[in-house]
C-alpha cells in the first residue's frame, strides 16, 4: 500500500513546490540509511557513514528534482529510483575506498622512523586557543561529546557513555566541525589583533 502523505508529496513535487524535495529526503532518508548500512563492505564501514553516502547521492538528484526531470508515478517507483541512485553512490566510494586500503601498508613494515611523540610549547598553546574556542561554539548538551572525543574516545563509545547513537555522535562532531568551517566569526587561530 502507498503512503498517502508521500503521494501528496510527489504531487507537490510534480507541481513545482520546492519544499517538496526537502519532505521527501526527510520521508526517504531512514530507508536509505539502512540501505546503505547493510550494504557497506566490511573492509571499508570505518571509512564513511551511511548518512555521508545518502546525503551525496541526494545532492546530485536536486537540480533534477527541481527542473522535473524525472516522473513517478508513484512512491514505489520513487523508491526504486532513489535505491538505484544510492546504491550506484555507495558502490562507487565503495570501490575507491576498497582501492585505497588494499594499497595501505602498516609504518612499521615500510622501516619509517616515526617523529617524536611529544608537543612542542607552541602546538600545546594552539591546540589550548583551539580547544576552548570548541568548547565556545559548542551547545552545553553535546559538550561531554566534546569531551569524550578529545580523550580519544571511539563514536561508538562516546554514544554507551552519553546515551547518543554512534550516528548522532558523527553527526555533532561533524555539525560543530562545519560551523567553526563557515562561521566567519569563529576562528581556531588568533588573530593578529589577539596577539598584541
Amino acid at each position: 500500500m502507498i503512503d498517502p502523505s508521500i503521494e501528496s508529496m510527489l504531487a507537490r513535487l510534480r507541481g513545482g513546490d520546492d519544499t517538496a524535495t526537502g519532505d521527501l529526503f526527510q520521508a526517504f532518508e531512514p530507508f536509505l540509511r539502512g540501505l546503505v548500512r547493510r550494504r557497506i563492505p566490511a573492509a571499508v564501514r570505518t571509512r564513511f557513514d551511511s548518512a555521508d553516502i545518502v546525503q551525496s547521492a541526494w545532492a546530485t538528484l536536486l537540480d533534477g528534482f527541481r527542473g522535473a526531470r524525472w516522473q513517478f508515478n508513484d512512491a514505489t517507483h520513487l523508491r526504486a529510483f532513489l535505491t538505484r541512485v544510492v546504491l550506484y553512490r555507495l558502490y562507487d566510494r565503495a570501490r575507491g575506498a576498497l582501492t585505497q586500503t588494499d594499497r595501505e601498508e602498516p609504518l612499521a613494515e615500510l622501516g619509517a622512523e616515526l617523529p617524536g611523540s611529544e608537543p612542542r610549547p607552541s602546538e600545546h598553546a594552539r591546540a589550548g586557543a583551539a580547544w576552548q574556542t570548541l568548547l565556545a561554539a559548542c551547545p552545553p548538551e553535546h559538550r561531554q561529546v566534546l569531551e569524550l572525543r578529545r580523550l580519544g574516545y571511539t563514536c561508538e563509545e562516546i554514544g554507551t557513555r552519553t546515551g547518543f547513537h554512534a550516528g548522532s555522535v558523527r553527526r555533532i562532531l561533524r555539525n560543530l566541525a562545519r560551523r567553526i568551517a563557515f562561521d566567519d566569526t569563529i576562528a581556531l587561530n588568533p588573530s593578529s589583533s589577539d596577539a598584541q
